[in-house]
């Protein structure tokens, strides 16, 4: 009689390894398997646990010969391994549902998925019940994973996960007690067909699981997560969240004023980031008075919206997370002075059109910053005085330094991928910073 289960992890990042030692942990029979070189600190991780592993490969057999299989939510269901799992009846989960069967019952977990601001508002969440004394922790797409959480923490009484799309395709049986969807815009739309009603579809599934007593909270869109929501059973209390509720630097809610202009939180995106965590703080329990202070104190994660202390008279700001239009609209949105915006990377099929507002209201001078420019270049000669082109971050801020007068804002929002010059958003980032600090120095 089979007395232990077989559990294959693909891929041996941050949430293959946690979750490899997870299942260790839980008496599991574990093997990873990566396709590529894997990371040497996880991978040092699963040797050190005494854990089966193999990379540049995948050993079919052995993985097809598993009970349940935990995939990297960087591997896509189409690729022929997957469907083949699948054909044979072999559960394919994500790490977020495997942890979520270890999670203490009578935690509380907050499930924050969207386009874009997640790691803002999850981190500002986590920031409000800490600040509160509320035994919590922050994780999931950000920082340490759902299982690491789990094995290298005592447990908490409320989890705050940020989810992305690829990770909620992988459930089962996840449930959150409160669920946000911060916004819907296309994005990873090759994973869906290219069909934004299927990338809806995956943001929204955070609520299929929910219960009566289960709280959703929305925002009020009626393009493109209202047909959502109505193509889904929901039985979570839904709470939509407006933009109307931000109002000259604070945003209202249930009748208390909450200021953002004495914290680091710019610009009308920041404004629904923070309506999203304040409702989730009131919901479990925060008073008004402890989140206003823990609002002054909050630090946004780096590389969006991060301002670069400098002392030359002009505002550096690092936004390299904004790798779509959508992240970067909010940017431009926030700028209300003479601005110089550092842009450019892989494009994603952008449509810029929806940008010249804002930059014809206060962008001087775009420097576009990339290996192949010319979309950028179509789309804006002729709407900013200066547009210049450079390949590295070290010369878009040399030509920013040139251009940019005392009081002027210096934005790197680029709208694109980064991976044409840099390793990630947080190589771009930090170049990007780096090379600042040097002008300064």
């Amino acid at each position: 009689m089979k007395t232990t289960k077989n559990i294959v992890i693909l891929g041996a990042g941050e949430s293959g390894a946690s979750a490899a030692r997870l299942a260790q942990r839980e008496g599991y029979a574990v093997f990873v398997s990566d396709a590529g070189p894997g990371n040497p600190k996880y991978l040092a991780e699963l040797e050190a646990a005494g854990i089966e592993f193999e990379t540049m490969q995948h050993s079919t057999e052995r993985i097809y010969a598993a009970d349940e299989v935990v995939k990297s939510p960087g591997i896509p269901d189409t690729v022929p391994m997957i469907v083949e799992l699948r054909k044979r009846s072999i559960p394919v989960i994500s790490e977020i549902e495997f942890a979520y069967r270890f999670a203490p019952k009578e935690a509380t977990i907050v499930g924050i998925t969207g386009s874009n601001g997640k790691t803002t508002t999850t981190m500002l969440t986590h920031h409000l019940l800490d600040f509160a004394d509320v035994k919590s922790l922050a994780g999931g797409n950000l920082g340490d994973s759902f299982a690491r959480l789990l094995l290298d923490h005592e447990p908490q009484d409320v989890y705050v996960l940020e989810l992305s799309s690829f990770q909620l395709d992988g459930m089962v049986d996840f449930r959150p007690a409160i669920a946000a969807v911060l916004n819907i815009t296309p994005d990873h739309l090759d994973r869906y067909d290219y069909k934004l009603e299927a990338y809806a579809d995956s943001k929204v599934s955070i609520a299929k699981n929910q219960r009566l007593t289960d709280r959703l909270f929305v925002l009020a869109d009626q393009q493109t997560i209202a047909p959502a929501l109505r193509r889904h059973k929901i039985d979570a209390k839904l709470t939509t969240i407006s933009d109307e509720d931000i109002r000259d630097g604070s945003v209202f809610i249930d009748g208390y004023e909450f200021t953002l202009g004495t914290g680091s939180l710019r610009g009308r995106h920041n404004g629904l980031n923070a309506l999203f965590a304040i409702r989730i703080a009131m919901e479990l329990g925060v008073n008004e008075k402890e989140i206003q202070l823990a609002l002054d104190s909050f630090v946004p994660a780096p590389h969006r919206m991060e301002v670069v202390p400098t002392s030359d008279g002009r505002t550096w700001i690092n936004d390299s997370k904004a790798t779509n239009v959508d992240a970067t609209y909010f940017a431009l949105e926030a700028m209300s002075g003479s601005t110089v915006w550092i842009a450019g990377g892989t494009d994603k099929g952008n449509d810029y059109d929806v940008l010249l507002p804002f930059v014809t209201e206060n962008v001087h001078t775009l420097i576009c910053m990339g290996k192949d420019n010319a979309k950028l270049v179509e789309a804006f000669t002729g709407k900013v005085e200066n547009l210049y082109e450079c390949h590295s971050a070290a010369a878009a801020v040399t030509f920013a330094s040139q251009l940019a007068k005392k009081g002027d804002t210096v934005l790197m929002s680029p709208c694109c991928a980064s991976f044409d010059l840099f390793n990630n958003y947080i190589d771009r980032g930090d170049q990007f910073r780096a090379a600042v600090k040097n002008l300064n120095a």
